[in-house]
């Protein structure tokens, strides 16, 4: 039976108040120390681990330690330091043009408004989220990764996988003090126990909140006959 929204609110709230018995250390696993800082280290982090982030910024950020400095940075230095992040030449060309935009538009300083923050080049909803939720404690929606896309599902508080409307679900469902948490332990939850290819179904102390079909199997042992073959990246 399709389950109304009082009670996906009611099932989402036992859910978040259970993660943070189980994940009480989840954070924004991404290290900064103010607000220009968690934007740079977000966009360096499409398509790549927090970890590997956190090796590539004390060196980026002591050689551009202001907007001011970041917009002025030479294309090949700057990609020089952030290559081993992937994508370099794309990132890099992100990361000035989001400088740019924070020195012409708004005195080197990021906007706490989220219109605001999705107009500067490189950063969208999930970014200024994450920003805004984290830099600044203001929750202006929820930001939405792999992880929340897949953990989400799989309990049946969502359906599809367009970011954009799976928000706007969570959104409904969860009171907006949380938001900015839901995404921490979330994410933490999919990093830690509901991986994508190899769930702990039966590790799990969502299991009896759970909406994933394989879960049984995952819970016994059993890899779904379904589950062999590799799935396609979301990312």
């Amino acid at each position: 039976m399709r389950e109304s929204v009082a009670k996906a609110s009611a099932r989402a709230a036992v859910i978040l108040d259970r993660l943070e018995q189980l994940h009480p250390d989840a954070r924004c696993a991404l290290d900064y120390r103010n607000a220009y800082e968690l934007v740079m280290a977000t966009i360096l982090s499409a398509q790549c681990t927090d970890e590997r982030v956190n090796q590539v910024t004390p060196a980026l950020f002591a050689r551009y330690p202001t907007a001011a400095d970041l917009a002025a940075a030479r294309s090949e230095e700057l990609e020089n330091i952030i290559r081993s992040t992937g994508f370099f030449r794309a990132k890099a060309r992100s990361l000035m043009g989001c400088a740019r935009g924070l020195v012409e538009r708004h005195g080197g300083e990021v906007p706490r408004t989220l219109d605001e923050m999705v107009r500067l080049p490189g950063v969208g909803r999930k970014t200024a989220n994450v920003v805004l939720g984290h830099a600044y404690d203001i929750a202006f929606g929820i930001a939405v990764d792999t992880h929340v896309l897949r953990v989400s599902a799989r309990l049946g508080l969502t359906k599809g996988e367009d970011p954009i409307a799976v928000e706007a679900r969570l959104m409904a469902l969860v009171p907006q003090p949380r938001w900015t948490r839901t995404t921490d332990l979330v994410i933490f939850h999919g990093r830690r126990v509901c991986d994508a290819r190899r769930p702990r179904c039966g590790e799990c102390a969502l299991f009896d909140l759970c909406r994933f079909s394989d879960r049984q199997a995952w819970a016994m042992g059993n890899r779904p006959a379904k589950a062999a073959k590799r799935p396609k990246s979301t990312r």
